[in-house]
């Protein structure tokens, strides 16, 4: 198995967070920069991250996850706010969608970024886990994000307390087709 496969292999979503462990900027500026290499739209690059590592900031975030969330990102060093600017992926300059996904595309260079995001935590040896069940509006308000940018998902960055077990895969039998 390569390293690579290894990473992959080995990557988990992490629900157990080693408050006393912390995680540097550098490390996160090191996972934002591998997100960035990417591929995106016509390399429209809409990717944003906010990055909250204060304790005091961090509490007022959690108020914006719903609770198995909170209880998800407990302990963690840093929550990472993913968004993406509104109407540029999948977007003609004009402005009109290129083709029936309009924003969608938006969402799916976002995945890819946060794709190489997370590979890159698990990497540097950084565990993380992707929150989706929150209040975009609170966490808009509460970090001041711009109108036009979507927001996505909530990563909670930091080291594992404990263990996750890894859960049944499906093989590429069950989800590829040929022709």
């Amino acid at each position: 198995m390569s390293p690579f496969d290894e990473i992959i292999a080995n990557r988990r979503s992490i629900r157990h967070f080693d408050a006393m462990r912390s995680v540097e900027k550098e490390e996160i500026e090191q996972m934002i920069a591998a997100a960035i290499e990417a591929p995106s739209w016509k390399n429209s690059q809409t990717a944003r991250y906010h990055v909250v590592q204060s304790p005091e900031w961090m509490a007022r975030l959690l108020e914006a996850l719903a609770p198995q969330n909170q209880i998800s990102a407990d302990g963690a060093s840093a929550l990472i706010v993913t968004t993406f600017v509104s109407n540029r992926s999948g977007f003609e300059r004009s402005g009109e969608p290129t083709n029936e996904l309009g924003n969608g595309w938006g969402i799916y260079d976002l995945g890819l970024h946060n794709a190489f995001l997370l590979l890159k935590a698990a990497d540097l040896g950084i565990d993380t886990i992707v929150l989706g069940l929150r209040d975009a509006e609170k966490i808009r308000s509460t970090l001041q994000i711009p109108s036009e940018e979507t927001i996505v998902s909530v990563i909670a960055v930091g080291h594992r307390s404990k263990d996750a077990l890894r859960p049944k895969r499906k093989s590429v039998c069950d989800i590829c087709t040929y022709y």
